[in-house]
């Protein structure tokens, strides 16, 4: 029931029931503590990443949770890969979120050609092909929401690692949605970002000495986040509590990039 003061009910609006959610990257990380806040949240989970037996274990992890899920195999480089990957969704999908990405500590000059188009290929170009064809389907429809995971690494540098190919790669993604929360926002589709900083997860060694003294103990919350922190920050930005949101890039840094 509807509060008379502020109009709507205020755990509904946080409500996905009946909504497709896609999650690029969803079989691992932080893509996977993603896919089971959405699930939490009511919508049906659609996981698409290239390691068909990584997903279907996530999947049936969720399913165990008590979740509607199912997985495509997904290359977000292939623009073939997305077309396809769509066509057997073969449902409207309400929810993108483009999570999937990757990370080199590399000084700029050791940088290899083939590395730095690695990086731009998956968290810039296979993003720009998600926003673009699942955006197309949702301007036919009147709306949709698509959340990037973008990082704290497009606003600072980074240290005491190297990382300019991501950095750079993140700063685009940032940009890019706020781009085209501009343009679409006629349409009745919302584009917005979060901004993670250190997450505790397989691939992040924020443990490591030479890491830990600027990773974690200069930040005030002096620790990393863990993946399931980051769910309700995407809910949010999915569901109708945040109709009056886009363009915006939320930062979840623990505080890192007020330093």
């Amino acid at each position: 029931m509807s509060d008379t003061a502020t109009g709507f009910d205020i755990r509904e609006v946080f409500d996905l029931s009946g909504q497709t959610a896609v999650v690029t990257g969803g079989n691992q990380g932080i893509g996977r503590a993603l896919c089971f806040a959405l699930g939490q949240a009511g919508a049906t989970v659609v996981i698409a990443a290239r390691n068909a037996e990584r997903n279907a274990s996530v999947v049936a992890e969720l399913e165990a949770a008590g979740h509607v899920a199912r997985a495509i195999t997904l290359d977000v480089t292939d623009y073939q890969s997305w077309q396809d990957g769509i066509a057997a969704i073969d449902a409207p999908i309400d929810i993108l979120v483009n999570n999937a990405g990757i990370c080199y500590h590399e000084p700029a000059l050791d940088v290899a050609p083939a590395r730095f188009a690695d990086v731009m290929d998956l968290n810039v170009t296979g993003l720009w092909y998600g926003c673009q064809q699942v955006g197309a389907q949702m301007i036919d429809r009147g709306k949709g929401s698509i959340v990037n995971v973008g990082s704290m690494s497009g606003m600072i540098v980074n240290r005491p690692q190297m990382q300019p190919a991501y950095n750079a790669s993140k700063a685009a993604v940032h940009h890019l949605t706020r781009s085209l929360a501009a343009e679409w926002a006629p349409y009745g589709v919302r584009v917005n970002a979060i901004a993670p900083g250190y997450v505790r997860t397989e691939m992040s060694p924020i443990d490591r000495p030479e890491f830990k003294r600027y990773w974690l103990d200069d930040a005030p919350m002096q620790r990393a986040a863990e993946p399931a922190e980051l769910g309700p920050a995407v809910v949010y930005l999915s569901s109708r509590a945040s109709g009056f949101v886009t363009g915006e890039v939320l930062t979840l840094d623990g505080g890192y990039t007020l330093f």
